[in-house]
């Protein structure tokens, strides 16, 4: 508060108020405990040495005062989401209460305020001795003391560990009795005295008011006037200012909030409250504070209340309500708001905090629109869905909805499907669940993984439906998968591909094979750099199953957000943040909980990968969440046994991550629709209006250029095959990562079914290569060779010999033959492999044919 503004009168009086009472005060210590001892000027003396050996000075406390959450709307308003309180408190200025209050107050409270130095020596001494012949401490106090008893309880309901505690403090501040509480009735003025040296009585007086209850939460004049007449302290009326004047004595008696109370309420016209409004307006009229045409008016009015219900908690936040919890449960477990959580829950409902958030509202009216089609409740299943934004370069949470509304009622939550208090979208230390498994939205961390190892996009491998042996243990263990143990969606029997076409396929066996190259514990390690935690608390690293590879682990849908953010910001991860300023009730600014933003991927890797899901979108399995607005984005699919299904991505500067699923059970997504859409692909109906949301307000630029070495065409070596059968060529060239084509059988002397050419042969060649294999049909025979130059009748026998009986000769004359002849060509030419019903001519020369 600020200085003294004190005048001479009251200063005597309050010299006046501490000899008198203190005089008193003696004389009644006396005769309580020595009734039958005469008193003294000796027991006096001794009473008021005690009483100025009381401390004086009286520490004035910040008021408790609620905590609101703000959202800044696209002009730049802020917009209130929620208020958080134990005291719904407004604080208002001296100029701001209508001058009819402080009359009313005063007349009943304490009419010679202005006199007095802080102790009504008057009606003190008459409240001491009806205490002292009586017993419970009463009545008596003046504005003063009553500021002070005020000051001391907030402190008791502000430093009280337990209810009990709370119960036991309150008690001693307010209604001891006998000794004890004449002493503390002494301690009391004790403070005022001193109080009155401080501070004028003005600033005293609006303390007391900006202090006091009047029923229930309701703390200060200002949120008194709202809730009860549903206006503000500067417009009351005076049989208003009356009404809330009157409660001060017995707040929780004179509330008139409960209409069906039999001792005070709506049918009795609120019987005690009118009466004491009539008691105060009396006192005001005695006074001369108000005229008797004006008494009588007010006089005749019934009390009528105009209940507006000052509401705290997340539920007034709409369909903001689980950002705002969100927020909340960070307020409560940081320790930028306290270390202890003692501390950061009364930082939340006592600190007048003002708590200004990320959420973007025009991204979050477009989110809510969007997962509307998802109806909260479904006859078949416990339909859940949820969906959140981040922005890619810092990790700013701009929008979190889900399809059920908020409630902060247990009991309705529970009786209710439609509603819940369990957010979808976060960690159950934010109030979310024990999360959802990913699915194939968890594949990006095994191809993080591959390019980490140096292996390019465009490296062959053999996808194919077979058995597996991974690497899976951060010791370099195996785990072994045979090919009826995980299957790809749609019975797709695989490929030998490129973990390109795998990630734009989805192809589960493509990502065994990649594993068996990168072990799934170096892959889960990455899912753990990028922000990636079990939703219970737990880390994806305490086991390493290969099943892990396809989305094993229940994450939360914040977590994946984040990580695909940081693929977008070029390796760089952003911790999700959802306050952006805080400021305390004198206006100045705190620190923010720590969120950081650090390199876990090299640029070159997050290109490429980056690249590797452009393709998921543009001709791949998310085809259907294109957003067709210009904006280049990427994006990956997950569906975990159509019980959970996911669509997660990023444009460069905005990423969204919908999930749609059985928040308990496992219903199959695939035999169930709602709102005429197939629950299993409804995701592709949420995601892309979030993202065209994003990208219209935030743009979105081209994406790094991939890496050119993790792009590069990998050249393999192909092993001959020649010799070998079909099925042992085909499974030779498959485990070298080939695709095999088998060609016509050809006429060889090979057995049949005997490889006996490959195209291309031998050698190093594209890892992309398809091989054609052409095995013997068994029917084939060569032409032996050495046949030029025989005669005749000795070709046409080895050629007999050789198995081919269709031999004819062509003769040409020449006189230089030989007298038997001689064989100068044969067609099909000396060791030609041909069927051996092959016509094979000779051409002979002889002198004479």
């Amino acid at each position: 508060m600020p200085g003294t503004k004190k005048t001479a009168t009251g200063v005597l009086g309050g010299l006046a108020g501490l000899v008198g009472l203190s005089a008193v005060a003696g004389v009644l210590v006396t005769a309580t405990v020595t009734p039958a001892i005469a008193v003294s000027g000796a027991a006096a003396s001794s009473a008021i040495t005690m009483f100025d050996n009381m401390p004086s000075y009286l520490e004035i406390d910040e008021l408790m005062l609620p905590t609101e959450i703000y959202a800044t709307a696209s002009d730049g308003t802020e917009v209130q989401l929620a208020r958080f309180y134990d005291q719904n408190r407004l604080p208002v200025t001296y100029e701001q209460i209508n001058p009819v209050v402080y009359d009313a107050i005063l007349s009943s409270e304490d009419p010679r305020y202005y006199d007095h130095g802080g102790v009504d020596l008057i009606g003190t001494s008459r409240a001491v001795i009806s205490n002292v012949q009586g017993g419970a401490t009463q009545g008596g106090s003046s504005i003063s003391q009553q500021y002070v008893k005020n000051v001391l309880v907030q402190r008791c309901e502000r430093d009280a560990p337990t209810a009990e505690d709370l119960q036991a403090c309150w008690v001693e501040a307010t209604t001891a009795s006998g000794m004890d509480g004449i002493e503390r009735k002494l301690q009391e003025m004790r403070y005022a005295i001193a109080m009155e040296q401080r501070y004028s009585k003005n600033e005293i007086l609006l303390g007391y008011l900006n202090i006091a209850n009047f029923g229930g939460t309701n703390y200060g004049v200002e949120a008194a006037a709202q809730y009860y007449f549903g206006t503000s302290a500067a417009n009351l009326s005076l049989g208003q200012a009356a009404t809330l004047a009157g409660m001060v004595q017995n707040p929780n008696t004179f509330r008139i909030d409960r209409p069906e109370s039999e001792s005070n309420g709506a049918a009795n016209g609120y019987q005690l409250t009118l009466d004491r409004r009539n008691y105060v307006l009396g006192r005001m009229l005695a006074d001369g504070k108000i005229s008797q045409e004006q008494y009588d008016a007010a006089y005749a009015e019934p009390i009528a209340p105009n209940i507006v219900p000052s509401t705290q908690g997340c539920e007034s936040a709409g369909g903001s309500a689980f950002f705002c919890d969100y927020v909340r449960t960070i307020v409560e477990t940081d320790e930028a708001f306290g270390e202890t959580p003692e501390e950061r829950q009364a930082a939340l409902r006592r600190g007048g905090l003002k708590i200004y958030t990320t959420i973007d509202l025009d991204l979050q009216k477009a989110a809510e629109d969007a997962i509307s089609i998802v109806p909260a409740t479904h006859p078949n299943l416990d339909l859940g869905s949820s969906g959140v934004q981040l922005e890619v370069s810092t990790g700013r949470v701009l929008s979190m909805v889900q399809n059920r509304p908020y409630t902060q009622d247990a009991d309705k939550a529970a009786s209710d499907p439609a509603f819940t208090s369990v957010n979808f979208n976060t960690p159950y230390i934010n109030g979310g669940s024990n999360g959802f498994l990913p699915g194939s939205t968890y594949k990006v961390f095994t191809l993080l993984n591959w390019l980490e190892h140096g292996h390019s996009v465009n490296e062959v491998l053999n996808g194919r439906q077979r058995n597996f042996t991974v690497m899976a243990d951060c010791d370099g263990g195996t785990q072994r998968i045979t090919s009826n143990q995980i299957k790809n969606f749609q019975g797709v029997g695989g490929y030998n591909g490129t973990p390109m076409r795998f990630t734009a396929d989805s192809l589960n066996t493509g990502f065994l094979a990649m594993s068996e190259k990168v072990s799934v514990c170096d892959t889960n390690k990455i899912a753990e750099r990028m922000g990636v935690e079990l939703a219970n608390g737990g880390s994806v690293t305490e086991t390493n199953f290969v099943y892990d590879i396809l989305g094993s682990k229940a994450i939360a849908p914040i977590d994946m957000a984040a990580a695909y953010a940081t693929i977008a910001n070029k390796g760089i991860y952003c911790e999700p943040k959802a306050i952006d300023r805080v400021i305390d009730a004198d206006g100045n600014e705190l620190p923010l909980p720590e969120t950081t933003c650090n390199r876990v991927l090299d640029e070159s890797v997050a290109a490429t990968a980056a690249f590797t899901l452009e393709g998921v979108i543009n001709g791949g399995s998310a085809g259907s969440s294109r957003t067709y607005d210009g904006v280049p984005v990427f994006g990956k699919t997950g569906i975990h046994e159509q019980i959970h299904t996911w669509m997660d991505g990023a444009s460069s500067k905005v990423a969204t991550v919908v999930w749609v699923g059985n928040v308990k059970g496992e219903v199959r997504l695939d035999r169930n629709s709602a709102n005429g859409r197939a629950l299993w692909t409804i995701r592709h109906s949420i995601w892309p209006v979030m993202q065209r949301a994003a990208n219209a307000k935030y743009g979105g630029d081209d994406f790094p250029r991939p890496d050119q070495n993790l792009t590069r065409q990998v050249f393999i070596d192909l092993p001959s095959v020649v010799g070998q059968s079909v099925d042992q060529a085909r499974a030779t060239l498959q485990a070298a990562g080939f695709s095999v084509n088998v060609g016509d059988a050809v006429d060889a002397s090979e057995s049949a079914g005997t490889i006996v050419r490959q195209d291309p042969g031998a050698g190093r060649v594209s890892g992309a290569t398809v091989v054609t294999i052409y095995p013997s049909n068994g029917e084939g025979a060569s032409i032996p060779g050495g046949l030029v130059g025989q005669t005749q009748e000795a070709a046409a026998s080895s050629l007999r010999s050789a198995g081919f009986g269709n031999v004819s000769a062509q003769c040409t004359e020449n006189e230089d033959a030989p007298e038997n002849g001689r064989v100068t060509g044969v067609s099909p030419d000396e060791g030609t492999s041909t069927n051996r019903n092959t016509a094979v001519t000779l051409s002979v020369e002889r002198r004479d044919c």
